[in-house]
């Protein structure tokens, strides 16, 4: 005997419209997420590829906070390159720390790079002092973008991009004494290389990057930076400049040993930072040199042979 009936189940229209509303406020709730995770990914992508490149290469259970903690690091340094009152610039400066201050009480504004660096935050508790410190540093630097020496330049380059590194290892919960002394060597090799790398689009803008002692001990006058020409003193000074990058840069390298190799792949723009250094060597120190401003086509493969032999 064969039996056919249909069960019918009815669900009160209340019940019913609390599960429509949840089930669309989690799926709102998620696109947004995704929105401003993909904010977050495009922006480091269209203004700095190269740790563009070395995030894609992080585990998946720190990716996300570090490509939110290269875009904050991102909108706080571009606030010099958009504005040119620097008043105006100081109350750019003002969101951000406040942006900062609010997430850190839960109150993050809904710009995406803020909803996703409070995400970061709540997954590991970041250091507020370090985001303080992106912030900080580049305040002081709109009131004056020149460097009296070597030293000045390694103290920015602490505070601007060590920081980041501070922070990626907090990301992905690392806690190592070496560690840390590491990012310190290879954020400081990364920011004056960064400026080596400014020189050229700085000097259109009248702003002469290269410490003022480095220049005077090599006799170059502004004037040929600004004229973008690279003469045998200006090549010299560029040597020297770039010689303190390597040291940091070796230095961080020498202390692979004592550090987790959890480590290694949060420290791979070492290989492209090493990358342009032999680049800038090839080609005689001609900081103006074209070659120099071209976008090096190996560099994906680099970082990923290093990530696979485990290396930085």
């Amino acid at each position: 005997m064969h039996c056919s009936q249909s069960i019918v189940l009815r669900i009160p229209t209340g019940l019913c419209k609390s599960l429509i509303i949840k089930r669309h406020g989690t799926q709102n709730s998620t696109s947004k997420q995704r929105l401003s995770a993909d904010y977050c990914l495009n922006l480091v992508r269209q203004h700095d590829y190269e740790n563009f490149l070395c995030t894609l290469l992080l585990p998946s259970h720190s990716r996300t906070s570090a490509f939110a903690i290269r875009a904050f690091n991102i909108e706080v340094a571009k606030v010099q390159d958009q504005v040119s009152d620097p008043h105006i610039g100081q109350m750019r400066m003002k969101f951000w720390e406040e942006t900062v201050d609010k997430i850190y009480v839960d109150h993050a504004p809904s710009h995406p790079v803020a909803v996703e660096l409070h995400h970061a935050i709540r997954r590991r508790r970041l250091s507020k002092r370090y985001l303080k410190r992106l912030i900080t540093v580049r305040a002081d630097h709109l009131r004056s973008a020149v460097f009296p020496d070597l030293e000045a330049v390694e103290s920015y380059a602490e505070h601007s991009v060590s920081s980041v590194y501070y922070l990626l290892l907090e990301a992905s919960g690392v806690e190592s004494i070496h560690a840390d002394h590491a990012a310190s060597h290879l954020g400081k090799a990364h920011g004056i290389v960064n400026l080596i790398r400014s020189v050229p689009f700085n000097a259109p803008r009248k702003i002469v990057s290269l410490p003022q002692d480095v220049l005077l001990q090599h006799n170059v006058p502004h004037e040929t930076v600004l004229r973008a020409k690279c003469t045998a003193d200006l090549k010299e000074a560029v040597f020297d400049v770039a010689a303190r990058a390597k040291q940091h840069l070796n230095k961080a390298r020498s202390l692979s040993n004592a550090i987790p190799k959890s480590v290694y792949p949060l420290f791979l723009p070492a290989v492209a930072i090493d990358s342009y250094l032999e680049k800038l060597r090839l080609n005689g120190f001609d900081v103006f040199s074209t070659v120099l401003q071209k976008r090096n086509s190996y560099l994906p493969f680099l970082l990923f042979w290093n990530k696979l032999f485990s290396k930085y």
